[in-house]
């Protein structure tokens, strides 16, 4: 295991920095409840569209969030459960922390 992961640190460490910006974590979190396009994320996290398109590129590049596409339409979600769960036991480890 120590092998696999000195191997992969730059890989985790670009993992992990995506988690470091608030309005990121804001998308997943308004992602978790369901699929949303741009606009509808931009309205729901009160920033401009265009700054919702940056953000959900650095999650896209990391396989955070994956796209939909239905004719010009285009939806976001969340990629698989791990992001999930790794937003709650990071919550969850602040909370202990914190009580």
């Amino acid at each position: 295991m120590r092998v696999q992961f000195q191997d992969n640190l730059n890989h985790l460490a670009s993992f992990f920095k995506v988690f470091s910006d608030e309005t990121r974590l804001r998308i997943l979190d308004s992602l978790l409840s369901g699929d949303k396009c741009v606009g509808d994320i931009a309205s729901v996290l009160g920033i401009s569209p265009s700054a919702v398109s940056h953000q959900l590129k650095s999650l896209r590049d990391l396989n955070l969030v994956k796209t939909i596409k239905n004719g010009q339409n285009v939806t976001y979600s969340i990629t698989d459960e791990h992001i999930r769960i790794i937003l709650e036991y990071g919550l969850e480890h602040i909370k202990e922390k914190i009580v």
